[in-house]
């Protein structure tokens, strides 16, 4: 059994340690907050312009012939990482590399064998996986959560698409973490590009708008926009997935330091206890021998 001195010297490490978790837990929590409001602002109307979209295509014959959807073989295919570029959150960064892998070795596998498959990691945790496991990392925007705002999504989504309609590439997929709560995020894999637009053919028209300019102007300006906007929500989604991944983490850590104090106080109890029953003894059979 280990001596006093070591249980009272551990106890004290473990407070110190439930301290800096609970404390992280309180400013991911004030984090999430802001972050949680953010993407449930732009989620309608993301999801809006989304409908706008598939309303006005539905009614367009040469719809794919925009240049962001254009369906091609996906011989050169771009992987967008998003990930943090902070630990202690649990799996946050874990499960959304492992979906990436799979992703790269099931359904691009070809092109991975081809060396035609490369990935865009944004967040440093992200990158330390994909180098860890040899994956072809093109480029990387660890520095875009510095000072997360449309604009800077806006640019880096431009550069992409930029890489799309040259031949770059010919498929985009974003790989992060969608939020739901704060104690879940779901690993997604979703296309960006070539754009893809639920049309409804079927469906009637409920109403019957007059368009200035045409259609197909209109078209092709809420497309790029529609885009940008997408990858900002997407960036927005992992970003408030991953201070609720690590509000959780700490909060669990924090409840799993305070059993450890308790356990090892216990135990310091009963070390204590037994050294004072020794002591007892011994005085009481040095007084016996004494006697005798």
């Amino acid at each position: 059994m280990a001596s006093l001195k070591e249980i009272r010297t551990r106890i004290a490490s473990v407070k110190t340690t439930r301290q800096v978790t609970s404390a992280m837990k309180m400013v991911s929590a004030a984090k999430l907050k802001k972050a949680q409001d953010a993407i449930l602002r732009i989620r309608p109307y993301a999801d809006k312009l989304h409908e706008i979209l598939g309303s006005l295509g539905a009614s367009l014959e040469n719809l794919e012939d925009s240049a962001y959807t254009q369906q091609r073989e996906p011989e050169k295919v771009l992987l967008v990482l998003i990930s943090s570029n902070r630990g202690l959150c649990g799996a946050f960064n874990s499960s959304i590399a492992k979906t990436a892998f799979e992703l790269a070795w099931t359904r691009y596998a070809r092109q991975m064998n081809k060396g035609t498959l490369e990935f865009l990691v944004i967040g440093k945790q992200g990158e330390k996986y994909l180098k860890s496991g040899k994956m072809p990392v093109a480029g990387q925007a660890n520095d875009i959560f510095d000072s997360l705002n449309f604009e800077t999504a806006a640019t880096l989504a431009q550069t992409i698409m930029s890489d799309f309609v040259t031949g770059k590439y010919d498929r985009v997929e974003l790989v992060y973490n969608q939020f739901k709560n704060a104690a879940m995020q779901v690993c997604t894999a979703e296309q960006f590009l070539p754009v893809q637009l639920s049309l409804d053919e079927d469906k009637p028209s409920t109403y019957n708008f007059i368009y200035e300019p045409s259609k197909e102007e209109i078209v092709e300006t809420l497309i790029p926009k529609s885009l940008k906007v997408q990858f900002y929500k997407a960036l927005l989604d992992s970003n408030a997935a991953e201070h609720g991944a690590r509000m959780t983490a700490m909060h669990k850590a924090t409840d799993n330091a305070s059993e450890l104090i308790n356990e090892l106080t216990l135990t310091f109890n009963k070390a204590r206890q037994a050294a004072i029953t020794n002591a007892i003894l011994e005085v009481t059979n040095g007084a016996e021998a004494l006697n005798g």
